[in-house]
């Protein structure tokens, strides 16, 4: 058993003392907003109409999930998301190692990728879903665009910025291309990567609402289009409020992995 100094358990204790105080400081802003938002519409401060109220919100979501409609809608957008967000990311990674590997490549598909990248995706969904089919397919291809060209640029930047010296001191060593790829470059990415990954979670979730904007007849998108059209803000602010908790997830679980990574 490891034994250690009192200065430094004490620094623990403090790092452990500042976590607790900022995640308490966390749930003290979010309940405040919530009885905010909620005395001010009971006191007709704002017009429920426009915004809803939380006790209206809370009443909707009990009965979405006892109807078991939410979960539904949920297990639909969380699928596509899970899909675009995993083709996105590691397609992208590939084809990144693949400009690395390839310098001439590259330089070639360079000015087409920074175009790609300047174009608002979003606004090319109703074309990539009549390419892709008004389904399932169509909603992922969105989130896969949006994310992968993002994936491409982000990683092959940080392939290209490792240190010239410790790849030189590999070369000296007999390393071959393969050896620096796998000894080097990624595992000295790996925290990058993992930025990416939560970058991705965002972005393919934007696709999948979009898509499902447009083309779907179920999932979250779906629920906030549907109460926008019929002008049932307290549905729209119930989907809203889903998407925020499946994303925040999503998020911390990555996190997590994050977290058993660096402390291994």
């Amino acid at each position: 058993m490891k034994n250690y100094s009192n200065e430094y358990i004490k620094y623990l204790q403090s790092i452990k003392k500042q976590k607790i105080k900022i995640i308490f400081y966390q749930i003290l802003v979010f309940i405040s907003f919530i009885l905010l938002w909620e005395i001010a519409a009971n006191l007709k401060i704002i017009d429920v109409f426009l915004t809803s109220k939380p006790s209206d919100i809370f009443k909707l979501f009990i009965k979405f999930c006892k109807s078991g409609e939410l979960f539904k809608h949920i297990g639909i957008s969380v699928y596509e998301t899970i899909l675009g967000f995993i083709l996105g990311t590691v397609g992208g990674i590939i084809i990144a190692i693949i400009l690395w590997w390839n310098n001439t490549l590259a330089k070639i598909l360079d000015p087409f990728l920074v175009v790609l990248n300047a174009l608002p995706k979003t606004a090319l969904a109703p074309i990539l879903i009549i390419w892709a089919g008004a389904g399932i397919a169509g909603i992922v291809v969105i989130a896969l665009t949006i994310s992968i060209v993002v994936t491409i640029l982000s990683a092959y930047n940080y392939f290209i910025n490792v240190e010239e010296e410790k790849i030189k001191m590999l070369k000296s060593f007999g390393a071959n291309k393969f050896q620096i790829l796998t000894k080097l470059i990624l595992p000295s990415n790996i925290g990058n990567i993992i930025n990416i990954i939560k970058i991705n979670i965002g972005m393919s979730w934007v696709g999948v609402i979009v898509g499902e904007f447009l083309v779907s007849r179920y999932g979250i998108g779906y629920l906030i289009v549907y109460g926008g059209q019929v002008f049932k803000l307290d549905l729209v602010m119930m989907g809203v409020f889903v998407l925020a908790l499946c994303a925040l997830l999503m998020y911390q679980i990555v996190n997590i992995i994050e977290k058993k990574y660096k402390a291994r």
